[in-house]
């Protein structure tokens, strides 16, 4: 058995290691969850910011990436470029 000398926390030394990536699971408006790689729909017009641009309702995304941050997608929208979005504005497809 390892101890935490801060917490007094205790676990077995041969339990297995989860990784961040394991535990981090991000979910879209409906509570699908995400994966790298899949197809997402915007579900509500977004504002580019720093442009007058618009990203409309219906916008399908291919291709995500997901990330780590307040905005957990990085994505590629054709007409506007690269991106990040919140998950919470998109459902899968």
């Amino acid at each position: 058995m390892f101890v935490c000398p801060e917490c007094a926390h205790e676990w077995d030394k041969n339990a297995p290691v989860e990784s961040a990536e394991q535990k981090r699971v991000v979910h879209d408006a409906h509570g699908t969850p995400l994966q790298d790689g899949d197809s997402v729909t915007v579900i509500k017009d977004l504002k580019v910011k720093g442009s007058s641009s618009v990203v409309k309702v219906g916008t399908k995304v291919k291709n995500i990436r997901l990330v780590d941050g307040d905005h957990d997608i990085d994505c590629k929208i054709d007409g506007i470029g690269a991106m990040q979005l919140k998950s919470e504005f998109v459902k899968k497809a």
